[in-house]
């Protein structure tokens, strides 16, 4: 088995690394850089509304609950979108909400 020394010995023995090749200065900027444009003035945005998400707890029949989540794993698996619990829900609540005058 070879003899066992510590890492500032190993390093200590190592040979000198090879000079780096002289490198272009300005080559490497223009790679690294490259030929950007002058960065435009911002065009203000108005922020569309946020719609903050607050938990509820609630309780829903047996069947409901295993039906939903049938259909959120499926969704998952087609790639169909609304496909989690919550945007299902939002989506099929939001138009009763409407209906009854409680959303505008």
């Amino acid at each position: 088995m070879a003899e066992r020394r510590s890492l500032t010995e190993g390093l200590k023995a190592t040979p000198p690394a090879i000079a780096p090749p002289t490198i272009d200065i300005a080559k490497e900027k223009a790679f690294v850089f490259g030929d950007k444009e002058q960065p435009r003035p911002a065009v203000p945005v108005v922020p569309a509304a946020t719609l903050n998400r607050t938990p509820i707890s609630t309780r829903i029949r047996d069947d409901f609950a295993r039906a939903l989540k049938r259909a959120s794993l499926e969704r998952q698996l087609e790639g169909r979108e609304p496909n989690t619990l919550q945007d299902i829900l939002e989506e099929a609540i939001e138009p009763w909400l409407k209906a009854n005058g409680y959303l505008s």
